[in-house]
């Protein structure tokens, strides 16, 4: 998962994101509010770490503005030195899901974070399969189709596409991409990405003909979106 931890202590980003990086996920720290936001109106993020006091802009204003703002559901850990049981309140009012009191400990903060992002994304779900209209993935088979007719896909093609389409309509950024499906790769060819979409869009039929758009946001990624409307 990718997560967003906003702090302005670097001791305490330092410690969130050794924690929850060797639990697998990717983390991007943040010191002031104004720059995680900015981040936000174009990067995607499964997760927010959110300190109450930081520059410029604090946890509750991002809070506020995530609410207003996004039209997902993200996740919000508020983790703070404010331990009154009315600041609690106010924030878990205000739409924050959950709210840790620092100090922590690093197994807490993993088992919090953890039960958070299997109550937002069903992790414990024991469902097999997603299904986006006729495009249907087999997670347990890895096997993806179209309209009930099995499609060949590599690995990374399958990934790839279970991406766009559990993101249908929102941009991914390349930074994003490469952080789900390659795992940061500093290696990977710039064109490996764009050679993959390729063919995502020819195997898939993703095009407008089908209902559905794949195309390049320039400097920054992909969207496929729904072209409502054009079923036949």
């Amino acid at each position: 998962m990718r997560i967003a931890v906003l702090d302005d202590d670097p001791a305490q980003t330092d410690f969130v994101c050794q924690t929850l990086t060797a639990a697998g996920h990717t983390c991007h720290a943040f010191a002031k509010g104004g720059d995680l936001v900015r981040q936000l109106r174009r990067e995607t993020f499964d997760l927010l770490v959110l300190d109450w006091n930081v520059p410029d802009m604090a946890g509750d204003e991002i809070l506020h503005w995530v609410r207003q703002s996004l039209s997902t559901g993200l996740p919000v850990l508020f983790m703070t030195s404010r331990s009154r049981e009315v600041d609690i309140a106010q924030m878990l009012n205000s739409g924050a899901d959950d709210y840790v009191v620092k100090p922590v400990s690093p197994l807490v903060l993993l088992a919090r974070v953890t039960s958070l992002l299997r109550r937002a994304y069903q992790l414990h779900s024991p469902a097999v399969k997603e299904v986006f209209g006729e495009y249907e993935f087999d997670l347990k088979s890895r096997q993806a189709s179209v309209s009930g007719k099995p499609v060949a896909l590599t690995q990374k093609e399958f990934d790839l596409a279970l991406l766009l389409f559990q993101h249908l309509s929102r941009p991914l950024s390349r930074a994003h991409i490469l952080d789900v499906i390659w795992k940061q790769s500093d290696d990977i060819p710039s064109r490996t990405m764009d050679t993959h979409v390729s063919v995502l869009r020819s195997k898939l039929g993703l095009r407008p003909e089908n209902g559905y758009r794949l195309t390049p946001i320039y400097g920054y990624g992909y969207r496929l979106e729904r072209i409502e409307g054009d079923d036949e």
